[in-house]
């Protein structure tokens, strides 16, 4: 696949690079600027994204960092038994645990709901950073909605990180969380209550939050180029019968000699 002029390679993060040092020069090289592509497409070109780690994949399926990658572009393209198996091999290569949420959510994808649980209860959980704890919490929550679960995905979310003031990277989403469970189970007043709150936290845009309170506030919004579209009508329309009466009163019958 082609990679863009501008990508050098020395854009990953010091550790890949590190890691991409047991290859021969040249051949590292060609695999850093593949792993460019995956970041810089993943999000709004998940399937180019694919498309490049298959090749890092091809070049270095034995580099931790190429099969991390692969696992999440297959991830963002709902490949999710792919995923799992990327993951496991990274985690197998490094030993290091902080995939585990995110292999029991390919776990959901793949309708085991009940095995993310599991995950969600293991002992690795406990070797995750606060970021990896909230996110497993994230994950278990949706497993349990996935199970039938709402009430106990309600609990499951009630947590010091939830009702800490302190905004987080993570405080958003889970506040978001946190409202559609409870908008689920018919707790409107409630759900309004913390959409309001993951919008405060959520600076960047990450979930739609906005979106969802506006409509629980009846607000409903108009494209503003379909507004624009009613309005050239609406001219279009005036022209059209002051033509018409123009036209009528200028017809031959209507002159009196």
């Amino acid at each position: 696949m082609p990679i863009p002029e501008d990508v050098t390679g020395d854009e990953i993060d010091k550790d890949v690079r590190q890691e991409l040092q047991s290859l021969p020069k040249g051949l590292a090289e060609d695999v850093s600027k593949n792993l460019v592509m995956v970041a810089r497409l993943i999000d709004e070109d998940p399937e180019g994204a694919y498309g490049y780690s298959k090749v890092a994949l091809r070049l270095a399926s034995r580099v931790a960092a190429v099969r991390e990658a692969a696992g999440f572009a297959a991830y963002a393209n709902q490949k999710y038994s792919e995923a799992l198996a990327e993951f496991r091999a990274a985690r197998r290569m490094t030993g290091h645990v902080e995939l585990w949420p995110v292999m029991a959510d390919c776990e959901r994808g793949l309708g085991r709901p009940e095995k993310a649980l599991d995950m969600a209860g293991a002992p690795e959980v406990h070797k995750l950073d606060k970021a990896g704890q909230v996110e497993m919490r994230l994950v278990a929550a949706g497993a349990r909605r996935d199970m039938g679960q709402l009430d106990a995905a309600i609990v499951t979310l009630q947590s010091p990180e939830l009702a800490s003031n302190s905004v987080q990277p993570w405080t958003a989403r889970l506040r978001y969380a946190y409202a559609d469970a409870l908008l689920a189970v018919g707790r409107e007043g409630e759900a309004r209550e913390w959409f309001a709150k993951a919008v405060e936290s959520d600076k960047d845009g990450s979930t739609d939050a906005s979106d969802r309170l506006a409509e629980l506030d009846g607000v409903e919004f108009v494209d503003a180029f379909d507004e624009a579209e009613v309005d050239i009508e609406a001219a279009e329309k005036v022209v059209e019968e002051a033509d018409d009466e123009e036209g009528e009163a200028g017809e031959p019958g209507d002159l009196k000699d």
